[in-house]
């Protein structure tokens, strides 16, 4: 970290942790991916897995444009990094809603498939990303394994 009279434009210099994060969580999405879409599939039928796997795609962008978002305005200032976190959040939000109106009438998707698996996907991968992520300032990020 850079010093600096004004802490709003210090910069983060060193790795970005929240690149692993995110990269670990895609990985651990990629795996799970055909689970989650072989339950759709026999849930909510052939347009349930299609909708499913765009789901998770969603997802699991959603997650890499958070990451590459924080990760780039980090490493300008702090005061940019918070204003994009929050307002990264709402717009990829809103790019999600998009992403749903804009296929919603679409003859391959199930509204009831596409709209839980984003929500189980998003919470599923969080909750399961809590298990390997180190909270602590000497292993920060992805937690190193256990002996």
């Amino acid at each position: 970290m850079t010093t600096d009279a004004t802490p709003m434009v210090t910069q983060l210099d060193g790795e970005a942790v929240e690149v692993k994060v995110t990269a670990d969580m895609v990985k651990r999405g990629l795996w799970v991916a055909p689970a989650i879409i072989a339950v759709a599939a026999m849930i909510w039928g052939e347009n349930g897995a299609w909708s499913a796997a765009f789901a998770v795609a969603l997802v699991l962008v959603n997650f890499a444009v958070s990451a590459l978002l924080i990760s780039t305005t980090a490493k300008i200032s702090l005061g940019l990094m918070m204003g994009a976190t929050l307002f990264g959040y709402l717009i990829r939000l809103g790019l999600i809603m998009l992403a749903v109106l804009l296929v919603k009438d679409a003859g391959w998707i199930s509204l009831p498939a596409l709209g839980a698996t984003i929500i189980v996907t998003h919470l599923g991968l969080l909750i399961w990303e809590l298990k390997y992520v180190a909270i602590s300032l000497a292993h920060s990020g992805i937690a190193p394994p256990r002996p």
